[in-house]
């Protein structure tokens, strides 16, 4: 059976992950001077949860028990060292992304070792399942990730807000 592609979905794969973990990283970058709100936290796991909608595709259905796998190591293994690595702080009453060399390190190892899973990975299923399992791990990644940074958001807000509240004195 003949490919319809004339190029190498392989080599094309690699090459979007590899640019999208360094766009990632430059956003990251780039974050840390302007102010950050609920929105700009929250937009990110809201869009990409649309990429579900490759499943109502058939060859790109996967077992339960693999997507449940996929999303618990997303969690695990990719979200807990960048929870670790993103703080936010307080400059001027708003809140900013801390600045973090330990960020962009742990982004390109895993990164790293996303590309050498996939490799692996798409030797033993179609292209089109290891789309789907890897969507799922950036998922599993992406979702905690964003919420424990929506919950220290909301903390330190809270600070401000309380913060304000003390320094404004009622007119009596």
């Amino acid at each position: 059976m003949g490919h319809i592609i004339p190029f190498n979905l392989n080599v094309i794969v690699m090459a979007m992950l590899i640019i999208m973990g360094s766009t990632m990283a430059i956003l990251r970058i780039r974050a840390t001077k302007k102010p950050t709100n609920a929105k700009k936290i929250l937009i990110p796991p809201i869009g990409m949860s649309t990429g579900f909608a490759m499943f109502l595709y058939p060859p790109t259905h996967i077992p339960w028990s693999w997507a449940a796998l996929a999303f618990l190591a997303g969690m695990i293994f990719l979200a807990i060292p960048l929870i670790i690595t993103s703080r936010f702080h307080i400059v001027d009453g708003e809140i900013y992304l801390k600045k973090s060399r330990a960020f962009v390190f742990i982004l390109f190892i895993l990164l790293s070792a996303r590309i050498g899973l996939h490799s692996y990975i798409e030797q033993h299923i179609s292209i089109m399942e290891t789309a789907g399992l890897f969507f799922i791990l950036a998922f599993g990644m992406l979702l905690p990730w964003r919420m424990a940074m929506y919950q220290q958001y909301r903390k330190l807000a809270n600070q401000i807000d309380s913060e304000s509240e003390k320094t404004v004195s009622p007119l009596s």
